[in-house]
């Protein structure tokens, strides 16, 4: 008996070859469940009212603490995804290189944009909370994304069209969750 039978593969959405019903099909769950996320982000911004009315400006970098995060953190996905496919990814190299990758993109962003936020709205309490709002969710975003695309290719899942949507809401939320901690505990 040949145990090859039994591995499962990984089948991966290629818009190239693959017909629309099975891309559709490829790729609906993960945004599906990216859209329930996504509404839970509302909720979760929702908890942070006190300190968003205590300021209205806190609220001008969201957008901004959300995206940044998120783009690092998509940078990984599509490097990793696209090393998954080639089988020359080794997730421990990823992880401690992504890390410092994190620790120094939060830095560089986080010192940079809290500065841009002290210049425009003369508020160093708003500054500090986006300095350090933005260090952690870009410190965080890198691993987020790793760490989800390597679950998807675990369970033979094509990480790059299941991780995306994911690894994305599952980064909007941690950084929404972040600005509104910092932004609590520094603010009130």
């Amino acid at each position: 008996m040949n145990n090859n039978n039994h591995i499962k593969k990984t089948l991966y959405a290629d818009d190239d070859y693959e017909p629309v019903s099975l891309l559709f099909r490829l790729r609906a769950p993960s945004l599906l469940a990216g859209l329930f996320l996504g509404i839970g982000i509302s909720f979760i911004v929702s908890g942070f009212e006190e300190v968003l009315s205590s300021n209205v400006q806190i609220a001008f970098f969201l957008p901004f603490i959300v995206y940044i995060a998120n783009a690092v953190g998509e940078q990984t996905g599509a490097i990793y995804c696209r090393d998954l496919k080639t089988g020359k990814a080794k997730f421990s190299n990823y992880f401690f290189k992504e890390l410092a990758l994190g620790i120094i993109f939060g830095a560089v962003f986080g010192i940079f944009s809290g500065a841009i936020s002290l210049l425009w709205l003369k508020n160093n309490l708003i500054s500090l909370s986006v300095t350090l709002a933005t260090f952690f969710a870009i410190m965080i975003a890198p691993i987020v994304a790793l760490i989800i695309s390597h679950f998807f290719q675990s369970i033979h899942e094509d990480p790059a069209a299941d991780s995306g949507p994911i690894a994305t809401v599952l980064q909007d939320m941690t950084s929404v969750l972040i600005y509104g901690v910092v932004a609590t505990i520094i603010m009130l």
